[in-house]
């Protein structure tokens, strides 16, 4: 990069990391608006249960209802790329009392792959807080020979058409990186979709699918046991509870970023000082010493932030999705 192009560029990236870390600094909840919550609060994961998704929101909803002072429930509403939950989360009062844990790819990728909604996921939903960021692994069955990912390669390319990959359904952020690496390698690999990764991840042990490029917290106990083996990190750097499993740079691939963030969010009209309580609760319950270990035990980060740097992470996702979509690996129904 030009160095004028870097200088102007810095204070605005310098900006945009101290709205990040804010909250972590203080850790404690804004003031709560009056009565509230006076009754259990749901968070709509808009995915199948045993996903990434789902596990973490699952840690975080126990230690965000001590933060409020209530029980915070965990729906899962799965289905069409993560739009059905998001759509019940969009349509839902505005009252602080129905939240959505988003994954902010999948919800970037629907915004391109989907040319009906019958929501906007941009217009109708206000992020709260990022919660935390999630790397991607590859994981095979015990079944085929390759040890590496160039030994993958090569058998993918000996034997096209043979090997297939799965993911949580079309135009899931599984389905796209699934397509990245398939673009990448250069390889003729089926894409087979299933409803969620907990519906898959018996097939692959059993070597009925091949492979699946996917969301690490699920599939962790299955590579440790040895009934999965994982042959590289999605990510810019290794995982430390797989530190023997290198990067995809590392094995002289192309690198991309197959991670996703997750964050929550509210109906876009819901008032701000409820939105500001709900930041402040996410903030002190993600600077929990128990939370920060559980993510890192299932290979995530915590990343809390305010309401206004998520907001401007968003647009940068969007971004790149639309890029890929421009590329030809998402095409629009």
């Amino acid at each position: 990069m030009h160095a004028d192009n870097l200088r102007r560029l810095l204070p605005a990236a310098v900006s945009l990391l101290m709205l990040m870390l804010a909250p972590s600094a203080g850790a404690q909840p804004a003031a709560k608006p009056a009565g509230y919550p006076a009754k259990p609060v749901h968070i709509i994961v808009p995915f199948p249960a045993g996903g990434a998704t789902d596990i973490l929101t699952r840690v975080v909803a126990e230690k965000l209802g001590g933060r409020i002072g209530q029980t915070v429930v965990v729906d899962n509403k799965p289905g069409a790329g993560a739009n059905i939950g998001a759509e019940a989360a969009a349509k839902s009062a505005p009252d602080g009392y129905t939240l959505l844990m988003g994954s902010v790819a999948s919800h970037a990728i629907s915004a391109t792959y989907y040319s009906k909604l019958a929501y906007d996921f941009r217009r109708d939903l206000a992020p709260i807080s990022m919660v935390g960021h999630v790397p991607s692994v590859l994981v095979i069955t015990n079944s085929l020979p390759a040890k590496s990912v160039p030994e993958l390669i090569a058998y993918a390319k000996a034997n096209p058409g043979k090997l297939n990959f799965a993911s949580s359904g079309t135009g899931a952020l599984i389905h796209l990186t699934g397509e990245m690496f398939k673009q990448m390698a250069g390889i003729d690999i089926v894409h087979v979709p299933y409803k969620g990764t907990a519906l898959f991840l018996p097939d692959l042990i059993d070597g009925r699918v091949s492979m699946s490029l996917d969301s690490m917290p699920p599939h962790l106990p299955h590579i440790k046991s040895g009934k999965l083996r994982a042959l590289v990190v999605v990510g810019e750097k290794r995982a430390p509870e797989l530190p023997d499993v290198p990067t995809l740079a590392e094995t002289g691939c192309t690198a991309f970023d197959g991670g996703t963030t997750l964050g929550l969010f509210v109906r876009h009209d819901t008032p701000p000082a409820l939105i500001a309580t709900l930041n402040g609760a996410v903030a002190a319950a993600l600077d929990d010493a128990t939370i920060k270990q559980k993510f890192a035990e299932l290979g995530a980060t915590v990343r809390p932030s305010t309401p206004e740097a998520f907001a401007a992470f968003l647009k940068t996702e969007d971004a790149g999705i639309g890029d890929l979509a421009k590329k030809g690996l998402l095409k629009p129904e």
